[in-house]
């Protein structure tokens, strides 16, 4: 169960990484051909931006759905042992992955809502993109976390993560380790699946919003992807442990320090498909996705099955 003494601080550090997720947004904007400003100037600037109206606007919708998506990434990162002495998660809870799941889950709802407040054509419609890509990448997503839970017979990532001494889960499921990295990204907008944010409805779900209600979105945007590839540590990186994947552990150090950079690893495998991959189209993605996608988790969490039952 929940600890109040872990999980008072962490909602209160909640506005300090907003901001701390909005430089890391800036930036991103900045590298990806943005305004040439620094990540702080950008942030201050979004800060100080007077908020935008539109006739006949929801502001309550927009704000629910703009103050849920940051809020959302830190409850599923409050399930996710980091390490720290003499603690575990900030929340611990047996069913920990299902709450991940659910956390992210809520982020559809958020960018929905944002995107309907304003009442304007193209965040309407940035917002809907949501539904045909999460329907298409949420199945392999659940499927992908669910064979390590398997393998580990438990719902309890610190469990998942211990059960992986001598051998990480992305040595022997690799197939669930990708899917998991290519829906982490799709759960985030993030690079080629960045549709209900597309450049084509300029800014989609985010076009109408400025100022703070701008800087909450990209920062839970980002704060959701952190919060993804925070879980991929101690479900398929054997959390705290330190390398090689097999055998004896010949290197020391504390444990959060290797969950910093293993996080720091997946961060920037989810940060290069930026760089690799251009915007896919939302029909081709769902094609992939029932067609491949789908099957190959299925198949993946098949031969886990077997293995651990024999």
């Amino acid at each position: 169960m929940a600890d109040p003494t872990t999980l008072l601080p962490l909602l209160l550090l909640a506005p300090a990484l907003v901001v701390v997720a909005g430089l890391a947004a800036s930036a991103g904007a900045v590298t990806g051909g943005g305004r040439p400003s620094t990540p702080a100037v950008e942030t201050l600037r979004l800060l100080t931006k007077q908020r935008r109206r539109t006739p006949t606007d929801d502001p309550l919708l927009a704000r629910i759905g703009l103050t849920v998506l940051p809020v959302a990434a830190v409850l599923a990162v409050a399930v996710v042992p980091l390490g720290l002495p003499g603690t575990g998660a900030a929340v611990d809870l047996d069913v920990g992955i299902v709450w991940f799941n659910a956390m992210e889950v809520l982020a559809w709802f958020a960018v929905w809502t944002a995107g309907w407040g304003p009442n304007s054509a193209t965040a309407l419609v940035g917002g809907y993109r949501v539904l045909p890509l999460g329907l298409a990448y949420e199945l392999p997503h659940m499927l992908a976390i669910t064979t390590p839970a398997i393998a580990a017979a438990s719902l309890d990532p610190a469990t998942v993560a211990g059960a992986q001494h001598g051998l990480w889960y992305a040595v022997w499921m690799p197939v669930a380790f990708l899917l998991y990295l290519v829906s982490t990204a799709a759960m985030a907008f993030w690079g080629p699946f960045a549709a209900p944010l597309g450049r084509d409805l300029a800014g989609g779900a985010a076009a109408e919003h400025a100022g703070l209600d701008r800087l909450l979105l990209h920062a839970g945007r980002w704060m959701l992807l952190v919060a993804a590839a925070a879980m991929a540590v101690p479900l398929f990186l054997g959390g705290g442990a330190p390398p090689p994947i097999t055998g004896p552990d010949p290197f020391g150090g504390p444990a959060w320090l290797w969950v910093a950079i293993k996080l720091v690893v997946v961060l920037g495998l989810l940060l290069g498909l930026r760089r690799l991959m251009p915007v896919l189209r939302m029909e081709r993605f769902a094609t992939l996705a029932w067609t491949v996608l789908i099957p190959l988790a299925v198949a993946q969490a098949l031969v886990v099955t077997v293995v651990v039952l024999l």
